[in-house]
């Protein structure tokens, strides 16, 4: 058996390679939507790809199934209980696809979503009664399940998913022998829970041991607690879940149309009729200058979920990139699923230098100025944009907190007669705000340079 995990860190999700080197065959499980890497790897390894699952209609990301079938022929496996329009062979609990020395066993683990399975891995020639791993979706992650509360919007409370979710760890799960080893679909970083480790593999003894929602607990207990604090869902995921079970056009179709080049009259013809530009450089070059009314979500962070969270997928989107990075930019957006770029600036900013008119600039402060204006008789305003749980931990007294994901709504909350000074952690996600503030209107706008970590050194 060859067995290989692919992670991708902008949007916390891990996705798999199982292979047999007596058929030659391999079965990729919960692609992203870029399916070059599996076909290079299967290419590697000289497989030829045959079989695609998904674990469940995923939220977060537009999976790679319909690429890869479109690509090789390869067959889609979704949960029984799932629905769809293109053709899939559902996949009931203890359903088996059997390849070689290569099993996978379906194990139906509903709960993080009602279609949700689990998939058990047996290397046949090593042992034909034990899996060798168990691939848990987004039902079991790596200290942490998967949340029940993101199918609300399609029928599914969060308590009856939650009690499902219960029954699928203890019933399911737990079941396995605790040397099973345990690779999810997401780690840190994902919004598909709320305490995910950076550790991509555990075993199952280890999470019956250290996971705090494996606890001994009652059914009532165990949905409370994972009802509870459960951070704020981008409005796309909903978008993303509807979408994974659509038939929908390829990314490499989508990209065709969208990477292309635009002047800079066209891009304000655009703007005017409501296009979203969209400027993906790091804070440090946006704050130096940048078209005035564009949002900055820089490539350099979580740049698909912030896109996701703050952009519309039904508006055209101009990307404004440093030459050469807009089909990372494209592509990107692309696997949440917003397909509505309408292209590039061409040239970048430098198409903008002869246009001072059109350029807005980010002003900063360091963290002793700011205590120096902040004792001040007239202070201005502090805007920490960080999640309350961070803000919970350490914050600069005084100030107010409006998360991120919460800003767009916010806004009229906020006064405009006064100075605000932004910050996060370390200048991301105040950069966007920023951007969003001098988009609604916003001038006396001023960033902490550095964001609580400078503070708290200067404090130190």
């Amino acid at each position: 058996m060859i067995f290989k995990q692919f992670y991708l860190g902008c949007l916390a999700h891990a996705s798999y390679l199982i292979g047999d080197t007596h058929t030659r065959t391999a079965t990729i499980v919960d692609p992203r939507r870029d399916v070059q890497i599996y076909l290079d790897e299967a290419a590697t390894e000289g497989l030829t790809i045959r079989h695609v699952f998904l674990t469940h209609l995923h939220a977060d990301f537009i999976a790679g199934h319909l690429e890869l079938r479109d690509r090789v022929g390869a067959q889609i496996h979704l949960g029984s209980k799932a629905s769809a329009e293109y053709r899939f062979v559902p996949m009931a609990d203890g359903d088996v696809l059997e390849s070689g020395a290569v099993r996978l066993q379906a194990l139906e683990t509903p709960g993080h979503t009602p279609e949700s399975i689990s998939i058990a891995v047996f290397d046949l020639d090593a042992n034909r009664s034990v899996p060798y791993a168990v691939l848990t979706g987004d039902t079991l992650f790596i200290g942490d399940v998967g949340r029940p509360d993101l199918r609300g919007s399609l029928g599914w409370p969060a308590e009856t998913l939650g009690r499902m979710l219960y029954r699928s760890l203890h019933d399911k799960l737990l079941a396995l022998p605790d040397d099973t080893l345990v690779y999810p679909a997401h780690g840190a970083g994902s919004l598909c829970g709320k305490a995910i480790s950076k550790e991509t593999v555990s075993t199952l003894g280890d999470q019956r041991r250290s996971n705090y929602a494996l606890q001994p607990m009652s059914e009532e207990a165990f949905v409370a607690l994972v009802t509870a604090d459960q951070p704020d869902a981008p409005a796309y995921f909903t978008y993303d879940a509807v979408l994974n079970a659509r038939e929908r056009p390829s990314l490499d179709s989508v990209l065709e149309l969208e990477l292309k080049p635009l002047l800079l009259a066209r891009l304000l013809e655009l703007s005017a009729a409501g296009a979203q530009i969209l400027d993906v450089r790091e804070p440090a070059e946006f704050a130096q200058g940048h078209l005035r009314g564009s949002v900055n979500i820089g490539l350099g962070g979580q740049y698909a979920t912030w896109a996701g969270t703050l952009l519309s997928h039904d508006q055209p989107i101009v990307i404004v990139a440093s030459p050469g990075r807009e089909q990372e930019a494209a592509t990107r957006l692309g696997r949440i699923g917003f397909d509505n770029v309408a292209g590039y600036l061409a040239g970048g900013m430098q198409s903008v230098e002869t246009r001072p008119d059109l350029m807005s600039y980010t002003r900063q402060i360091d963290a002793g100025s700011l205590a120096t204006r902040l004792a001040d008789a007239h202070p201005p305003v502090v805007l920490d944009v960080r999640t309350p749980h961070e803000w919970e931990v350490d914050h600069i007294e005084g100030a107010k907190n409006v998360p991120l994901s919460r800003l767009p709504a916010s806004l009229n909350d906020l006064p405009r007669d006064r100075d605000l000074v932004v910050h996060c952690a370390g200048g991301y996600r105040s950069s966007i705000a920023i951007s969003l503030l001098q988009q609604s209107g916003f001038t006396a706008l001023t960033e902490l340079a550095g964001g609580i970590s400078a503070w708290n050194l200067a404090s130190a």
